[in-house]
């Protein structure tokens, strides 16, 4: 891993790409862990989509600058419904991830 910094306002920044990045947010417990593989390398499919799923959702709203309860605001769903689908253990409606990626798109223009 090539690790990077910028001087900004006299603070030091560390730039990592975004698969470094989304390493250390797995690492630390901020995405859900991708099912493991079996003795062939394949995945559950199932479990695979929904973390899947849970890991561009967080990336997104922390990318936008969200929290789950502005977020659940701008895309007029229940809080507990951020929290399930960021937990990978649901897979959302196709009205959720619609009404979820019109609030995204909208808060990270």
């Amino acid at each position: 891993m090539t690790i990077q910094t910028l001087n900004i306002d006299g603070k030091k920044l560390v730039v990592l790409t975004e698969a470094a990045f989304a390493e250390l947010m797995e690492k630390a417990g901020v995405l859900p862990p991708l099912p493991p593989a079996n003795q062939r390398g394949a995945r559950d499919a199932l479990a695979f989509a929904d973390a899947a799923i849970a890991r561009k959702l967080i990336s997104r709203r922390i990318k936008a600058g969200l929290t789950q309860k502005e977020l659940a605001k701008c895309a007029g769903v229940r809080l507990e419904t951020i929290c399930r689908l960021e937990g990978g253990k649901h897979a959302p409606t196709r009205e959720t991830i619609t009404r979820l990626d019109a609030a995204l798109t909208k808060a990270h223009v």
